[in-house]
Protein backbone atom coordinates (compact mmCIF):
# COMPACT_ATOMS: atom_id res chain seq x y z
CA UNK A 1 0.00 0.00 0.00
CA UNK A 2 1.26 3.60 -0.88
CA UNK A 3 3.12 5.07 2.07
CA UNK A 4 0.85 8.08 2.03
CA UNK A 5 -2.23 6.50 2.05
CA UNK A 6 -0.62 4.47 5.28
CA UNK A 7 -0.15 8.40 6.43
CA UNK A 8 -3.47 9.20 5.80
CA UNK A 9 -2.75 11.23 3.32
CA UNK A 10 -4.56 10.54 -0.47
CA UNK A 11 -1.79 13.14 -1.92
CA UNK A 12 1.55 14.50 -1.30
CA UNK A 13 1.45 18.16 -3.52
CA UNK A 14 -1.37 20.29 -5.41
CA UNK A 15 -0.44 21.59 -8.54
CA UNK A 16 -2.63 24.55 -9.23
CA UNK A 17 -2.26 25.99 -13.09
CA UNK A 18 -2.81 29.95 -12.42
CA UNK A 19 -2.44 32.49 -15.27
CA UNK A 20 -1.00 35.53 -13.48
CA UNK A 21 -2.50 38.09 -15.41
CA UNK A 22 -5.97 36.98 -14.90
CA UNK A 23 -5.16 35.17 -11.88
CA UNK A 24 -8.14 36.85 -9.79
CA UNK A 25 -10.48 35.36 -11.98
CA UNK A 26 -9.19 31.73 -10.25
CA UNK A 27 -9.97 32.49 -6.91
CA UNK A 28 -12.31 29.72 -6.41
CA UNK A 29 -10.39 27.38 -7.64
CA UNK A 30 -7.60 28.65 -6.02
CA UNK A 31 -9.20 28.75 -2.07
CA UNK A 32 -10.15 25.25 -3.42
CA UNK A 33 -6.55 24.46 -4.05
CA UNK A 34 -5.10 25.74 -0.73
CA UNK A 35 -8.03 24.27 1.29
CA UNK A 36 -7.04 20.71 0.64
CA UNK A 37 -4.04 21.80 1.06
CA UNK A 38 -3.71 23.15 4.41
CA UNK A 39 -6.56 20.24 5.59
CA UNK A 40 -3.99 17.92 4.38
CA UNK A 41 -0.69 19.67 5.19
CA UNK A 42 0.45 19.18 1.53
CA UNK A 43 2.30 21.85 -0.22
CA UNK A 44 0.64 23.86 -3.46
CA UNK A 45 2.71 24.71 -6.04
CA UNK A 46 1.39 27.90 -8.44
CA UNK A 47 2.24 26.58 -12.27
CA UNK A 48 2.24 29.26 -15.23
CA UNK A 49 2.96 28.81 -18.58
CA UNK A 50 4.11 31.59 -20.81
CA UNK A 51 6.90 32.36 -23.62
CA UNK A 52 10.47 33.25 -23.47
CA UNK A 53 10.01 36.66 -25.39
CA UNK A 54 9.30 39.90 -23.31
CA UNK A 55 5.76 40.09 -21.93
CA UNK A 56 3.47 43.25 -20.52
CA UNK A 57 3.88 41.05 -17.52
CA UNK A 58 7.61 40.55 -17.46
CA UNK A 59 10.35 41.37 -20.03
CA UNK A 60 12.53 38.33 -19.00
CA UNK A 61 12.32 34.77 -18.38
CA UNK A 62 13.84 35.48 -14.58
CA UNK A 63 11.45 38.62 -14.07
CA UNK A 64 8.62 36.10 -14.58
CA UNK A 65 9.99 33.25 -12.17
CA UNK A 66 10.39 35.98 -9.74
CA UNK A 67 7.06 37.64 -10.07
CA UNK A 68 5.59 33.81 -9.67
CA UNK A 69 7.69 32.99 -6.93
CA UNK A 70 5.99 36.70 -5.51
CA UNK A 71 2.68 35.88 -6.12
CA UNK A 72 3.23 31.70 -4.58
CA UNK A 73 4.43 33.69 -1.68
CA UNK A 74 1.65 35.98 -1.24
CA UNK A 75 -0.88 33.10 -1.85
CA UNK A 76 0.37 30.54 1.10
CA UNK A 77 0.31 33.40 3.79
CA UNK A 78 -2.95 34.50 2.58
CA UNK A 79 -4.12 30.69 2.57
CA UNK A 80 -1.64 29.61 5.89
CA UNK A 81 -0.20 27.02 3.09
CA UNK A 82 3.14 25.88 2.13
CA UNK A 83 3.43 27.37 -1.43
CA UNK A 84 5.93 27.39 -4.44
CA UNK A 85 5.86 28.48 -8.38
CA UNK A 86 7.07 26.50 -11.11
CA UNK A 87 7.27 28.32 -14.57
CA UNK A 88 7.02 26.06 -17.73
CA UNK A 89 8.21 28.12 -21.04
CA UNK A 90 6.56 27.69 -24.28
CA UNK A 91 7.11 28.62 -27.86
CA UNK A 92 3.26 29.09 -28.09
CA UNK A 93 1.55 28.97 -24.84
CA UNK A 94 -1.64 29.22 -26.31
CA UNK A 95 -1.19 25.77 -28.45
CA UNK A 96 0.97 24.44 -26.15
CA UNK A 97 -1.09 24.77 -22.74
CA UNK A 98 -2.12 21.27 -21.78
CA UNK A 99 1.59 19.74 -22.70
CA UNK A 100 3.18 22.19 -20.36
CA UNK A 101 0.90 22.03 -17.74
CA UNK A 102 1.18 17.92 -17.58
CA UNK A 103 4.94 18.33 -17.88
CA UNK A 104 4.99 20.71 -14.64
CA UNK A 105 2.83 17.83 -13.19
CA UNK A 106 5.83 15.52 -13.60
CA UNK A 107 8.72 18.13 -13.07
CA UNK A 108 6.89 18.98 -9.66
CA UNK A 109 6.27 15.79 -8.47
CA UNK A 110 2.50 16.87 -7.86
CA UNK A 111 -0.41 13.73 -7.60
CA UNK A 112 -3.18 15.69 -7.42
CA UNK A 113 -3.99 18.99 -9.85
CA UNK A 114 -6.89 21.47 -9.14
CA UNK A 115 -7.51 23.75 -11.78
CA UNK A 116 -10.62 26.09 -13.14
CA UNK A 117 -12.52 25.41 -16.18
CA UNK A 118 -15.43 26.87 -17.46
CA UNK A 119 -19.64 25.60 -17.87
CA UNK A 120 -19.02 23.95 -20.93
CA UNK A 121 -20.92 25.54 -24.14
CA UNK A 122 -22.15 24.07 -27.69
CA UNK A 123 -18.17 24.61 -28.74
CA UNK A 124 -16.88 22.44 -26.41
CA UNK A 125 -18.77 19.22 -27.51
CA UNK A 126 -16.00 20.04 -30.31
CA UNK A 127 -13.39 21.14 -28.80
CA UNK A 128 -12.79 20.17 -25.47
CA UNK A 129 -11.80 23.16 -22.15
CA UNK A 130 -8.40 23.25 -21.27
CA UNK A 131 -9.11 21.50 -17.80
CA UNK A 132 -10.70 18.88 -19.78
CA UNK A 133 -7.91 17.95 -22.23
CA UNK A 134 -5.77 18.22 -19.14
CA UNK A 135 -8.01 15.50 -17.40
CA UNK A 136 -8.25 13.39 -20.24
CA UNK A 137 -3.94 12.84 -20.46
CA UNK A 138 -3.37 13.23 -17.10
CA UNK A 139 -1.76 10.50 -14.85
CA UNK A 140 -3.01 12.17 -11.52
CA UNK A 141 -5.88 13.07 -10.47
CA UNK A 142 -7.39 16.57 -12.18
CA UNK A 143 -10.11 18.38 -9.93
CA UNK A 144 -11.87 20.83 -12.21
CA UNK A 145 -13.69 23.83 -10.48
CA UNK A 146 -15.96 25.45 -11.83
Amino acid sequence: MPEQILEGHLFTKILVPIDLSHADKLEKAIATGAYIAKTNSIPVVFAAVTSNTPSALAHTPDEFREKLAAYAAAEGQKHGITATGHAVFSHDPAVDLENAILKAVHDTGADLVVMATHIPQVPDHFWPSNGGRVASHADVSVFLVR
